[in-house]
């Protein structure tokens, strides 16, 4: 035998495949031994090449076939715009505050706090309780796991004055992360067509559930110490709303914070009304030279819907939130939640409720306190120091951002993309406003990574300022 090798074997047939049909059979193992006075198991090698590549398929018990080359084609997708239709709501692409980006970078963008602002060891302790008991295998209710819902619910009746009937845990109903009870409350409370009252600036993720249950957005001015009772009361009357949302205490993006006084002030408005409050307090555990009380506690009446989350202080990875509710506002968004996702993962559930009921967890929040104060102080010098051009409205009492006023003449635009070829990355503050924004703002995040480098990125802020400024003119 010639002993040809397996390699040579598999290009003769790679030529003899290429001026064949698709589904021609090549000749037998024994006659291509005899051909290429080869061994049957280089033979079988050079078929097992060409299977590899594609070529042929075997058949056992039939025999080997030139397999149907298929040419690459364009996808075509036109179908579905006839099937799908103009969409009803047509929704921005991802927030700039969601962004990744490389660990080089000085990240101000984020609306989460750095990995080292978490309760990591709490964290890890408590998932792997939580994946060792009962909750790994079981389904909780609708509601939320009791002991959870009593925890939120003894939280917010820490807060209640006397005479006040203080939340029962009943009253609480367990969250996916704070953003689906937004999208419940809007799509279940308010309704589709109908008008939201909503602060001017705010948080990016509730325009965007707003948009997304199709309710229609009243902006109602708020600046650094929250809005105007008037102006509330006027927008309730001429647009006929029946809800409010507002974050009384360390608002995303402004930091600004609610008095006692206009907490009362704004209640009565919303009595008077008729109407619901919706308050988000999503920076519950975040605050540095205050701590927040919640409108919710001073009321008993069912005027103000509570959300609070443990996404952000205990970590990204625990969507975890609650809303307290009570008559039948509490009963619809329990509907609206159990058609939406029936019920919160219990490992989930139980991490969460174990981490905010260790010893540990008090300790972390003081902790955390200082640490934010450090950062906030740390990037507020930084501004004075290197970008003095941009306005610090107010400097927050809690939260997590700066909200900085810049010159009107300022491209925002390519001042994002300036720093961000300088390795800085900012938020443009234009997706925080529901409606045309009053100017151009910036949010900076001052829990993120790295504080070292907030020095050098209020550096290149101000040279950024300085450049786009120039070229304006």
């Amino acid at each position: 035998m010639n002993n040809d090798s397996s390699s040579r074997i598999a290009a003769r047939l790679k030529e003899r495949i290429s001026t064949s049909s698709p589904g021609s059979r090549l000749p037998s193992t024994r006659a291509l031994v005899a051909e290429f006075q080869a061994s049957p198991v280089t033979v079988q090698k050079a078929l097992q090449t060409l299977t590899a590549q594609g070529l042929v398929e075997s058949q056992p018990g039939v025999g080997t076939f030139v397999r149907a080359v298929r040419t690459a084609r364009p996808a075509d997708y036109g179908w579905q715009s006839a099937a799908l239709g103009s969409p009803q709501v047509i929704l921005p692409s991802t927030s700039s505050a969601m962004r990744s980006v490389s660990n080089e970078a000085i990240s101000f963008h984020s609306g989460y706090p750095d990995r080292e602002l978490l309760p990591e060891l709490l964290v890890q302790s408590a998932l792997t309780r939580a994946a060792r008991g009962d909750t790994a295998l079981s389904r909780p209710p609708v509601a939320g796991l009791p002991e959870l819902q009593s925890w939120f619910a003894r939280e917010l009746g820490a807060s209640t004055p006397t005479g006040i009937n203080p939340p029962t845990p009943s009253d609480a109903i367990v969250l996916p992360g704070s953003q689906s009870g937004l999208s419940s409350i809007f799509s279940a409370v308010v309704g589709v067509g109908q008008p939201l009252l909503i602060e001017s600036p705010t948080y990016w993720g509730a325009i965007l559930a707003a948009r997304n249950a199709g309710v229609r957005l009243i902006p109602v001015p708020s600046g650094p110490e929250g809005p105007d009772p008037a102006e509330l009361s006027r927008a309730f009357e001429e647009s006929g709303a029946r809800m409010f949302y507002a974050q009384p205490h360390y608002a995303n993006p402004t930091g600004a914070q609610w008095s006692p006084v206009l907490a009362d002030k704004i209640l009565d408005v919303v009595r008077e009304h008729g109407a619901f409050l919706l308050e988000d307090d999503w920076a519950h555990d975040f605050g540095i030279n205050t701590s927040p009380a919640p409108v919710a506690a001073r009321d008993d009446s069912g005027h103000v819907i509570y959300l609070r989350s443990l996404t952000k202080s205990v970590s990204p990875a625990i969507r975890v939130a609650a809303v307290i509710a009570r008559g039948p506002a509490r009963e619809r968004i329990l509907a609206d939640r159990g058609a939406e996702s029936m019920y919160v993962s219990g490992i989930l559930q139980a991490a969460a409720l174990d981490v905010v009921t260790q010893p540990g967890w008090q300790k972390h929040l003081r902790n955390l306190r200082h640490q934010l104060q450090a950062r906030r102080d740390l990037l507020v010098r930084g501004v004075h120091e290197h970008a003095p051009q941009a306005h610090i409205e107010n400097i927050p009492k809690g939260g997590l951002n700066l909200w900085l006023r810049l010159p009107d003449e300022i491209n925002l635009e390519q001042l994002t993309k300036d720093c961000e070829s300088a390795g800085v990355i900012i938020a443009a503050g234009n997706e925080w406003f529901p409606a045309e924004p009053t100017g151009p703002f910036i949010r900076l995040n001052y829990s993120g990574p790295n504080p070292g480098g907030y020095p050098e990125g209020m550096r290149v802020l101000g040279q950024a300022l300085k450049h786009n400024k120039h070229n304006k003119h």
